[in-house]
């Protein structure tokens, strides 16, 4: 008997398992979620680098609109996929469905080694060090928050969904305050008077600063993993995308225009810590202690989302293959995957104890993770295509509007980011990209060992 157009994997898990992920998150859980995601650590540190390749105040401002503006390119192609194929996997189901199961697994597979595993470790490193000037905990401090917050944040997903999306929800709340008050505290300030910064270099300094721009808008994707879960997804999916790239893209224009006003274009520029320069500037030494828990908040609402969904795709693998078999299966009293989230957090552990080996946390899981995310990144913007041109006729309560240009322009941006990330980094980049490779041989012993359903 065939399927009807709009069956969605999520049928198909509770025919096989009697338990599937429901229909639990709210417009407001889904918003809390993204802002938790997208708003963790690199506002604090990204906007020097950008300012250091704007050259002016003017071409600050207008770099992060053009960030909010292509996010919301992305968001628009990203919601029609998830109100079409709603599913637990998210990208993993449209690239199975565009591409087929080979190229899914070694989606999933990416995502659970390096993806989103490499972005809980590099946020909890964040975490370890800012928790680390409040209050230090020996040599490796920094280590010893990171592996807490882990296992604090995975137990609380562990425990049940509801505590999962409250504890976002409040640690969001929590982070946009502070941000808040940063902005406050910077427009409030007196008008720095600057001398004229040095003219940014030729050789495409602005698409540089396009790279950091993006990379502090990273995590708005991460919506298509609880498609399953939100409530009138059809209408609440499309809301919740870009109600929260607005309120992202505002936030992150507010505190640039605090940090321009506290500390002008050229301290702004050369400063290391551009936040802890306005909050010293302003409020003296003691302010240093509430820029440090505002960052550690900031960091724990990123790590509590990106453990949420990272834990999804975990679990559609083990629902289509047998050598992850154990993952797929769904905790319906608690509605978690609760097997899928210890393997997460074993993961994250292990690269926490390997950063602290190296000690080398940031540039090592930021080198590690972008080239793999870009190259799915690209292949998730093509499924569109595909599946536009393979399912012609299947319900799409979402269109993106101005096909084909709006996804063309995201697979333009994509593409370009992933030559980057491969042009500038270093050998982190080419140890996520193995780890990646390690994938194949897995892959090929699936196919001799098919999953019995």
């Amino acid at each position: 008997m065939s399927r009807p157009e709009n069956y969605s994997l999520v049928e198909e898990s509770t025919a096989t398992t009697g338990a599937a992920p429901k229909a639990s998150l709210a417009f407001g859980d889904a918003v809390a979620l993204i802002v938790g995601i997208v708003i963790g650590a690199g506002i604090f540190e990204t906007p020097a680098l950008v300012a250091a390749q704007a050259g002016s105040e003017v071409a600050v401002l207008l770099l992060w609109l053009a960030g909010g503006a292509v996010s919301l390119i992305g968001a628009l192609c990203y919601a029609e996929l998830a109100t079409t194929y709603p599913h637990v996997g998210g990208v993993y189901h449209y690239l199975k469905r565009a591409f087929g199961r080979p190229v899914a697994f070694l989606f999933a597979w990416a995502r659970m080694t390096v993806i989103q595993t490499g972005s809980i470790a590099l946020l909890a490193f964040i975490f370890g060090d800012y928790a680390s000037k409040i209050w230090r905990l020996g040599d490796f401090s920094s280590s010893i928050y990171a592996l807490i917050a882990i296992a604090l944040l995975t137990a609380l997903n562990i425990i049940g969904l509801q505590q999962g999306k409250w504890t976002q929800n409040l640690l969001t709340a929590a982070k946009v305050i502070g941000l808040l008050l940063v902005v406050v505290v910077g427009i409030a300030s007196p008008t720095v008077s600057v001398a004229p910064a040095a003219p940014a270099s030729s050789g495409g300094s602005w698409g540089l600063a396009m790279v950091f721009v993006l990379l502090s808008y990273g995590g708005w994707n991460e919506a298509a993993y609880i498609s399953a879960e939100i409530k009138d997804r059809g209408r609440n999916m499309v809301r919740s995308l870009i109600v929260s790239i607005g309120i992202i893209t505002v936030i992150y224009l507010l505190i640039n225009l605090a940090y321009l006003r506290g500390l002008g274009l050229a301290d702004m520029a050369n400063s290391e810590a551009v936040a802890a320069a306005l909050i010293n500037r302003t409020l003296g030494t003691q302010g240093a202690l509430l820029l440090s828990l505002l960052v550690a908040v900031s960091c724990l609402g990123a790590i509590n989302a990106t453990i949420f969904t990272g834990a999804r795709t975990n679990y559609a693998l083990g629902q289509d293959f047998s050598v992850f078999s154990f993952m797929g299966s769904w905790q319906q009293r608690p509605s978690t995957p609760i097997r899928a989230l210890l393997l997460q957090g074993a993961i994250a552990f292990a690269l926490i104890l390997l950063g602290s080996i190296t000690r080398n946390g940031f540039e090592t899981m930021v080198d590690y993770t972008a080239p793999v995310f870009w190259f799915f990144f690209l292949l998730s913007g093509i499924s569109l295509f595909v599946l536009r041109s393979r399912e012609p006729y299947i319900l799409r309560p979402f269109r993106v509007p101005l096909y084909p240009l709006t996804p063309l322009l995201f697979c333009a941006v994509c593409g370009y980011l992933l030559y980057s990330s491969l042009a500038y980094t270093n050998i982190g980049a080419i140890v996520g990209v193995l780890v990646v490779a390690a994938g194949i041989p897995l892959l090929l012993w699936n196919r001799h060992h098919p999953r019995r359903t």
